[in-house]
């Protein structure tokens, strides 16, 4: 039996200067709409004190929960680690810097369950989302969406917004085949979350990109676009396989 209605997974790398203050946004936003549930966060090898600043968040709410280790994986390998201490029959993936508001919660748990969905995920190209964010990254959200429509034939606008939920049977499998632990992940999942014939709806997203802003740029690296490119290519050569 499933010990919560909610899991939240929230990966985290190096983000002491904010974990403990969105911890506090993250549980006063379920506290609205669901009492019984938990956060996990997943300390992804950090440097700095992002453990100490999780165990003060912890001091003040027992729901939250700290899974640690001291080498990076990657944010799929810290997903795949959150999931598989997460107890309840809904599973939520929530990125530490909440560039996405933890309020978005609660219209996809009434999305999830209204519906009998499989999976709710953001989606930065839904018609109704609002978006503070770089034109750079808009560019490479809708050339990546064009390589995976060629590759997948994924009916999804926006597979990589750091928002989504899941019920529990149907992730819980899914992650435990996770051969990417890069920032590809996501696809995988969905790629093959979408050849088991899960159902899965988009909703709209409020962003507001401003971490990792320098001059208008963003953090985001062109080695990281290609190690991206490439785990692609290897997720689209693995699931041709499998078939």
């Amino acid at each position: 039996m499933n010990k919560y209605t909610l899991s939240v997974v929230v990966p985290a790398y190096n983000e002491e200067a904010v974990i403990y203050d969105n911890l506090q946004s993250i549980t006063e936003s379920i506290d609205l709409f669901c009492q019984n549930y938990e956060v996990i966060v997943v300390n992804d090898g950090s440097s700095d004190q992002t453990f100490s600043e999780v165990m003060r968040a912890r001091t003040k709410n027992p729901r939250i929960k700290l899974v640690n280790y001291r080498v990076n994986r990657g944010k799929g390998g810290a997903i795949k680690e959150g999931v598989s201490h997460a107890t309840g029959k809904y599973i939520a993936f929530l990125d530490a810097d909440l560039d996405l508001a933890a309020d978005h919660l609660e219209d996809f748990f009434h999305a999830i369950i209204d519906n009998n969905a499989d999976i709710v995920i953001g989606s930065k190209l839904h018609k109704d989302s609002v978006l503070n964010y770089p034109f750079s990254r808009r560019i490479m959200s809708y050339g990546y969406y064009c390589l995976l429509r060629l590759l997948f034939h994924l009916n999804i606008k926006d597979t990589q917004t750091g928002i989504k939920l899941f019920k529990a049977e149907v992730i819980q499998p899914i992650v435990k085949q996770l051969t990417t632990s890069g920032y590809a992940f996501d696809i995988e999942i969905l790629v093959r979350a979408s050849q088991l014939g899960f159902g899965i709806i988009e909703m709209p997203v409020h962003l507001n990109y401003t971490r990792g802003m320098e001059n208008g740029m963003t953090r985001i690296r062109i080695k990281d676009v290609f190690t991206m490119f490439f785990d692609t290519l290897k997720i689209f050569w693995k699931l041709r396989i499998d078939k």
